[in-house]
């Protein structure tokens, strides 16, 4: 069963949303995650029950924005730290939202396509 949107995520489970690269072990790199923390002082996830990491909506929302900005365009730390200090970044996160937007639409796409194709198995399978 899937978490609600508005539910507290833990570190693994934003890794897997942001689409951050298995390592070598096939592990999630939830380092990464933790690394940006220390880089960016708005990112402060809950920490609660013997410092596990929980997020919100809004936490994960400037962590694909941070994604964004560093992976998909480039950026250094340094630029990135500018652009969220900056009050003026409405642009910016219009660019970031439509691909928030766009990835969240291709992981829905993904679900329903799975969904389709364990139905059309489980047809086969019952025949």
């Amino acid at each position: 069963m899937d978490k609600s949107d508005s539910a507290y995520k833990t570190i693994g489970e934003v890794a897997k949303i942001l689409n951050l690269k298995l390592n070598d072990k096939g592990a999630l790199p939830t380092h990464v995650i933790r690394f940006w923390e220390t880089q960016f002082k708005q990112i402060k996830p809950k920490i609660l029950n013997s410092n596990r990491r929980y997020y919100d909506e809004k936490t994960i929302n400037l962590l694909k924005k941070v994604k964004f900005l560093l992976k998909d365009q480039g950026m250094t730390i340094n630029g990135v730290k500018k652009i969220l200090n900056n009050e003026e970044s409405l642009k910016l996160d219009e660019i970031a939202d439509k691909s928030i937007r766009t990835e969240n639409l291709r992981n829905k796409i993904i679900k329903i396509s799975n969904k389709l194709k364990e139905l059309k198995d489980g047809k086969k399978n019952s025949r």
